[in-house]
């Protein structure tokens, strides 16, 4: 028999525990002479009673595991910690809060069955998104695709089947500043595809407010391409050109031409155009290379991703 790990990363889901429990029960009931069911929830430092209630579930069914962070570390933390203590021959990575529909599973291992070692839950509509949400992702995606050196498929989400070796290789993977689904793209492998309508959260909010998705969606531009590096090196070498063609126009036109326009410039002006424009550029390159410098800082210094304060492996 084929043992399949449920990942499921939650913080403060103490109410959606007991129901993401009776759902995936009811899912495998039909094929349990063909699947051993292996839940292990991570716990992401959740303030109210998340943990006690994974812990009852594990005192009746040995199947249910368990990691508990010593703190609020973020989901691609807590995803990765999933990741590194599966022990499935695949693992289907599923949100805490039911929104990803658990029914949709057999279809997961079904195109696993067939050959695929990665199968991704495209999101067609989430209910429960706003517009601000459902533009900024677009305009993420838009960005993304263009400078990373991999495809990003839009509404593509965490909810997805990894056979053993994509979870094998992912494992290898060291960088801190990560983003679950783009490492997932960036290895490759065979795919397929299953395309869904998000449920409503039950119980509970969001836990990725604007500023934490800002913060990965700038994670994801840095880890994942140079290109906002070579950028602060083309627009120093534009604006460079343009004022020095500037610069040069009001000096010839001034000096030598006397073109009226040029003429009407100070010296002082002049001055101040150039240094508008020297001192935005070097602004922007300080800024650009800190953002790469500190990626590199954190990886220098080798720190954990994660501390569990104690699991049940």
């Amino acid at each position: 028999m084929k043992k399949i790990s449920i990942v499921i990363p939650v913080y403060n889901e103490e109410k959606n525990i007991p129901l993401i429990y009776a759902e995936l029960q009811k899912v495998f009931a039909g094929c349990a002479n063909e699947y051993i069911l292996d839940i292990l929830f991570v716990n992401d430092g959740s303030s109210d009673n998340t943990i006690g209630e994974i812990e009852k579930l594990g005192q009746i069914n040995q199947n249910v595991r368990c990691i508990d962070f010593s703190r609020n570390f973020g989901k691609e933390v807590a995803t990765t910690a999933g990741l590194n203590e599966c022990q499935g021959d695949a693992c289907i990575m599923l949100d805490g809060d039911l929104q990803h529909p658990v029914e949709l599973i057999p279809d997961f291992i079904a195109k696993w069955e067939k050959g695929a070692e990665v199968v991704v839950g495209i999101r067609n509509e989430n209910k429960s998104s706003g517009m601000f949400k459902k533009i900024g992702s677009a305009i993420f995606y838009k960005i993304i695709n263009r400078i990373a050196e991999i495809e990003i498929i839009p509404n593509a989400t965490d909810y997805r089947l990894l056979d053993r070796v994509v979870i094998d290789e992912f494992n290898r993977f060291t960088e801190t500043n990560r983003m679950t689904r783009a490492l997932v793209d960036w290895l490759g492998f065979r795919r397929a595809y299953i395309y869904f309508d998000a449920n409503e959260r039950i119980h509970g909010n969001a836990s990725y407010n604007f500023w934490k998705l800002f913060k990965l969606a700038i994670n994801s531009f840095v880890s994942l391409s140079l290109f906002p590096l070579q950028l602060a090196g083309n627009l120093g070498i534009v604006i460079t050109l343009i004022s020095g063609l500037a610069g040069s126009y009001i000096l010839l036109g001034k000096y030598f031409f006397h073109t009226p326009f040029a003429s009407t410039f100070s010296d002082s002006e002049n001055l101040a155009i150039l240094l508008v424009f020297l001192v935005g550029i070097i602004l922007i390159s300080i800024g650009l290379l800190a953002l790469y410098i500190a990626n590199i800082h954190k990886e220098v210094i080798n720190r954990p991703m994660y501390i569990v304060r104690k699991k049940k492996i």
